[in-house]
């Protein structure tokens, strides 16, 4: 059983998925979920493009994975968008049984893990052209994350990503991280979660992927109300933080406006909020006008000079990045495509694919079992939050949402053209094409430049 709280929206249910865009491949590979059965079993010790793809495709093909929060979370509260892997093999593991000419071993859910079994930061921060910012940059910047509930364990887990990979250490000794409630106590924290706690992981641990440098500052709201988060995120920026990521979302509603004005507007901070993970349609913060909304990607290896490839994460029909046209929201004033009266929702994007996920170290509650796997907008938000952290300090007037906006079409963004994350009236709402579109926004970052003033 996870360990919830009486009043959390969090339910247990486990989610089984097999990827349809890998359909063809699959059917020849897989005797059906569940079953390891892999094509590169006998794969070269340096794989080939070829091989690459097809590993990328087979583990698309029938990992599974869980949603850690409530999958409809009632009104006026939201969901993490954290999903984790349970079972079958990520492309990582793909990858790195194809270099050693080995079948790899499938993920075993609800068992302790002793390595990684996602991308880590050297993946990432070469995926996103951060190499060279991530080792110089970031020093004195604070990146606060938003989530509902406490992570008992969250300085000491974050303590073993960080050893693992071989970063800094980041505690509350040496001033690199802090824990605070809603209200800047650093005594009085909410009660703890399982589900946020895997959230709560996952987000340190991406901002440490991608600003290594960076200082964290966690404000844990008392519950997953949009005004209890939306009080923290004040809090953050109260406490000097000019880096928020809030990887959580709920519906639209009348009230949204009402929250930009309390809890979202500030300007001279960078705030990014993830786009979602049930597909084509809006959510919110994303919708915000005055944050940057982050959707998802699948990331793979490739045999460009990039050395990556990307394109919309869809996993099923209801279940992918999130995009669309905001129903409550209204259009910035940088945002000029036509299709959208309103706010459309997503500027930039990141790998979100729990296929093509990003390792974790989380050992809080039933499912706190060590490394695992994660995806979901919840690992595009925090990457991109630390983005803007590498890039400097945004102006004081500024809503830095609307600085990729300034590098749109330039070599600073991965444009992503392919995929898309549902059915739509408008085409680019909900299907990735060159230039500007909903899934993805402008694309992926390609180093820093995209996300300063």
């Amino acid at each position: 059983m996870r360990t919830t709280t009486p009043n959390s929206p969090h339910i247990s249910g486990r989610w089984r998925r097999v990827s349809s865009a890998a359909a063809a491949t699959a059917a020849l590979l897989l005797a059906g979920v569940g079953t390891a059965v892999h094509a590169n079993a006998a794969a070269p010790a340096t794989p080939t493009p070829d091989t690459k793809a097809v590993a990328a495709q087979v583990a698309k093909a029938h990992v599974r994975y869980e949603k850690a929060c409530a999958a409809t979370p009632k009104k006026g509260y939201a969901a993490c968008d954290a999903l984790r892997v349970t079972g079958g093999t990520t492309a990582f593991m793909e990858k790195q049984a194809a270099l050693k000419g080995v079948t790899p071993k499938a993920v075993t859910p609800d068992a302790a893990a002793s390595d990684p079994t996602g991308y880590g930061p050297s993946d990432l921060q070469s995926a996103y052209g951060l190499t060279d910012a991530a080792a110089s940059s970031g020093s004195g910047r604070t990146v606060a994350i938003v989530d509902a509930y406490d992570d008992p364990n969250a300085e000491a887990d974050l303590a073993t990503y960080r050893s693992y990979y071989g970063l800094s250490a980041c505690t509350t000794a040496n001033g690199c991280f802090k824990k605070v409630g809603q209200t800047g106590s650093t005594t009085s924290l909410p009660s703890a979660d399982s589900g946020w706690a895997g959230e709560i992981s996952l987000d340190v641990d991406m901002v440490s992927a991608a600003c290594p440098n960076c200082s964290i500052l966690l404000v844990e709201a008392k519950s997953a109300s949009d005004a209890n988060l939306g009080t923290a995120v004040n809090e953050a920026v109260k406490l000097g933080a000019k880096y928020v990521s809030n990887s959580y979302g709920g519906s639209e509603s009348s009230s949204d406006t009402t929250y930009d004005s309390s809890y979202y507007n500030h300007p001279g901070v960078a705030i990014t909020a993830s786009a979602g993970d049930s597909g084509y349609g809006a959510e919110y913060p994303a919708a915000s006008k005055y944050v940057t909304a982050v959707g998802g990607t699948t990331l793979s290896t490739s045999s460009s000079s990039r050395g990556w490839t990307e394109s919309v994460w869809r996993t099923s029909s209801t279940e992918g990045t999130g995009s669309g046209c905001s129903a409550d929201d209204a259009k910035p004033s940088w945002q000029t495509d036509t299709g959208c009266t309103k706010r459309m929702i997503a500027d930039v994007s990141a790998v979100a694919d729990p296929a093509t996920g990003v390792s974790v170290y989380d050992t809080y509650g039933a499912d706190g079992t060590g490394w695992n796997t994660y995806g979901g907008t919840s690992a595009s938000s925090p990457l991109i939050a630390a983005v803007y952290a590498l890039a400097g300090t945004p102006g004081s007037s500024d809503y830095p949402a609307q600085y990729p906006y300034k590098a749109a079409g330039t070599s600073a963004l991965n444009d992503v053209t392919s995929g898309s994350n549902g059915t739509c009236t408008t085409s680019y709402f909900c299907t990735a094409g060159s230039g500007y579109d909903g899934p993805t926004g402008w694309g992926t970052p390609e180093g820093v430049s995209a996300f300063t003033g």
